[in-house]
């Protein structure tokens, strides 16, 4: 019965209001479920995150970002996602290795080989069954976004919030290519209009894929 569901798209798409909302509908049916968070997600990986996130870490260098990103995952993935299918269970997934590609691929430019293969070293192989790529434009995503952080206490996890409209754009079209590249794996979800419309939408999406058992 396992199946490894990840969530993908811009600042403020609204993929982790989301992405609850199918841990919810899953659950009510029984499911066992873990929801879980790129970076992030275990201990190890939080304390990277909070590293990643910080706007403070401006002069952060697009590789060492990347390494950090690689270097959270595979903690992740051996703590967290990887038991969890060993025993059976949906894995939902607030990012996984395609925002790398969209964020360090297409965002900042860096070589989309090395991108890969640090994700298949920081994975052991563990791909995704399902991506959910909740699409909208990017200044709906960034209003959102900055709405939130603006609202929300605690750290403000801002970094890439405050990246220029261009870098925010390259991420959007390296979302909408990796779709385009593997429309077996992609279900593209409007994100633009309600938070409602948009969760029936990925409820009618998933419930078809889930393995029977």
């Amino acid at each position: 019965m396992a199946c490894f569901i990840t969530f993908e798209g811009i600042e403020g798409c609204g993929k982790t209001t989301q992405l609850r909302l199918l841990a919810d509908n899953l659950r009510s049916g029984g499911l066992q479920v873990t929801v879980t968070r790129e970076p992030g997600g275990c201990p190890i990986a939080d304390r990277v995150r909070e590293i990643l996130l910080d706007a403070a870490n401006s002069a952060m260098t697009p590789m060492t970002e990347l390494l950090l990103y690689a270097a959270a995952r595979s903690q992740h993935v051996a703590e967290v996602v990887a038991p969890a299918l060993a025993a059976g269970e949906i894995v939902l997934c607030d990012r996984f290795t395609d925002a790398t590609i969209a964020y360090q691929g297409y965002g900042r430019e860096l070589d989309r080989g090395v991108i890969a293969e640090l994700n298949r070293l920081a994975t052991g192989g563990v791909r995704p069954d399902l991506t959910l790529l909740v699409d909208c434009p990017v200044e709906i995503g960034l209003g959102r976004a900055m709405a939130r952080i603006n609202n929300s206490p605690g750290a403000r996890e801002e970094r890439f919030e405050l990246e220029s409209l261009q870098f925010h754009q390259r991420v959007r079209q390296g979302y909408l290519a990796l779709a385009e590249q593997e429309p077996g794996r992609f279900i593209v979800i409007n994100g633009a209009g309600s938070v409602e419309a948009t969760a029936a939408a990925i409820v009618a999406a998933v419930l078809p894929r889930l393995p029977k058992g």
